[in-house]
């Protein structure tokens, strides 16, 4: 008989599990997993040994001058706050010059330590806050170092339907595979929403994952400190047993790390799934099929990967209820705009364009275009040409009423109208009307003075015009086109 060992509290690997029999899994043709009644089978302990041997001296390649010089530059580019330290990131390349001999020595001897992280909390869209850490610039330079080198041995064994914080990876690909998946005929969606899974992450399952593949025993253990160091809130320093909050280069390569055991079970089961980050759908073709396949995944996540399912907001639904990536997908796979993300962002536009902000009309646009550029190259794949007709009109009303307040007195206003080629009697009748400022952007006078061709001087981006470009590219080309 062949020898297996027990392995009672991590029964599945998450990395070297491919698609195959339950009963005789297959790994390259080898049988090299998990034996009936939870035990492991030699092969696959041996297997590990393997990858361990191959890695003993990642260290190395971490500590690389070259390697941390690639970090640093990534670090200053990605800016961002400074850390409990209060060193910024152009502080960071001047104590690199000096100290680098310093910092190679402390990752290759073990004695590198790092300091606690600074917490932030930022508000949801929908209520609660989202807890952030912010390490120091040195802790940062030496976690994007980790990420560089552990990416090229994990980025090959990522499952093929996860797509968050990966290279070549984005949101885009998963909508369209989801939207394929659908249009396929997987109209039920298992929609399962992970409780806090940024806090809530298991030390020890991370580190038995990263111990099955690095041999290193010190990148092992430098993780390890990065992820129990403190957390400095409100002044008050508190120790971290779970969890690897987001703002950390590392963070997106652990999260990654943590859940391929989760994708791994989905593909062995043979689902059809897409997961971003900690954004995970599962179509299934029946509502049978779906409330079963919530309820084993739940008992698996909990169960299994010691992580909290939000029972709450998880759910069993059709295609067009979802708010997946702020996308919904329509019958036949069509995406379209979710009914929050169009709320959201209509409120934010709101605010912009609020008429008493105490700003000239070309500071609005400066800081208004950005803002609608880069939501229209996010969402370009919705089809939302009436909703996005009505939003360019109403913001043209706003921008309106945002001038015409702008003039002030009746005086102003009737200059203004006259100078655009409003007639002087028409022009008198908006400065002796009593309506509000809503009201006046709306008339007939203030159309003809601030029309279409009005806004292509002032140099407002268009939402619809570009959109519509952009879609008919989309259609052509495929989702490549970046509005600019």
């Amino acid at each position: 008989m062949q020898k297996t060992e027990k392995c009672d509290r991590f029964p599945r690997d998450p990395i070297l599990w491919e698609e195959g029999d339950f009963s005789s899994p297959t790994v390259r043709g080898e049988d090299v997993y998990l034996k009936p009644g939870g035990r492991v089978s030699h092969q696959w302990l041996t297997r590990c040994e393997e990858e361990r041997a191959l890695t003993t001296g990642l260290m190395d390649q971490i500590a690389d001058l070259s390697n941390l010089t690639t970090a640093l530059g990534q670090v200053v580019n990605n800016g961002g706050s400074a850390g409990i330290d209060r060193m910024n990131v152009t502080q960071l390349r001047e104590w690199f010059n000096h100290n680098w001999h310093g910092l190679q020595a402390s990752l290759l001897d073990g004695s590198y330590t790092p300091l606690g992280v600074r917490g932030v909390r930022i508000p949801k869209p929908k209520g609660g806050y989202r807890q952030l850490g912010i390490p120091t610039a040195k802790d940062r330079l030496v976690q994007q170092a980790i990420s560089q080198v552990l990416s090229k041995r994990y980025e090959p064994i990522f499952s093929e339907n996860s797509y968050g914080f990966r290279p070549r990876h984005n949101a885009h690909q998963a909508l369209l595979k989801a939207s394929g998946h659908v249009a396929e005929g997987y109209n039920y969606v298992v929609d399962l929403d992970l409780e806090k899974f940024f806090d809530k992450v298991n030390h020890d399952r991370l580190q038995w994952a990263l111990g099955t593949r690095i041999g290193d025993k010190r990148i092992s253990s430098l993780i390890c400190k990065f992820l129990r160091s403190g957390i400095m809130q409100d002044g008050l320093i508190s120790q971290r047993f779970q969890g690897t909050p987001q703002g950390s280069p590392l963070s997106p390569l652990m999260s990654n790390i943590v859940l391929d055991e989760l994708d791994k079970e989905l593909e062995v089961r043979g689902h059809r799934f897409v997961r971003y980050a900690d954004d995970l759908i599962i179509m299934v073709r029946s509502d049978a099929s779906a409330k079963r396949v919530m309820e084993s995944i739940t008992d698996f996540i909990e169960n299994r990967m010691l992580l909290k399912v939000n029972r709450d907001k998880s759910r069993v639904c059709r295609p067009h209820e979802l708010n997946f990536l702020g996308y919904t997908i329509h019958g036949g796979g069509k995406l379209g705009l979710s009914r929050e993300s169009f709320g959201r962002f209509k409120e934010k536009l709101r605010r912009i364009t609020r008429r008493n902000r105490g700003i000239s009309l070309e500071q609005l646009i400066h800081g208004l275009n950005p803002v609608l550029r880069g939501w229209l190259n996010y969402f370009r794949l919705a089809r939302m040409k009436q909703k996005l007709e009505r939003l360019v009109s109403w913001l043209r009303r706003r921008i309106r009423c945002f001038k015409i307040k702008q003039c002030k007195r009746a005086s102003g206003i009737y200059r203004f109208l006259h100078s655009r080629g409003v007639p002087k009697w028409r022009a008198l009748l908006i400065t002796t009307s009593g309506k509000g400022w809503y009201r006046l952007a709306c008339s007939p006078p203030s159309h003809e003075a601030m029309n279409l061709s009005w806004f292509d001087e002032i140099g407002l981006f268009c939402l619809y015009n570009n959109y519509c470009l952009s879609f008919e590219e989309t259609a052509v080309y495929g989702p490549v086109r970046t509005v600019v």
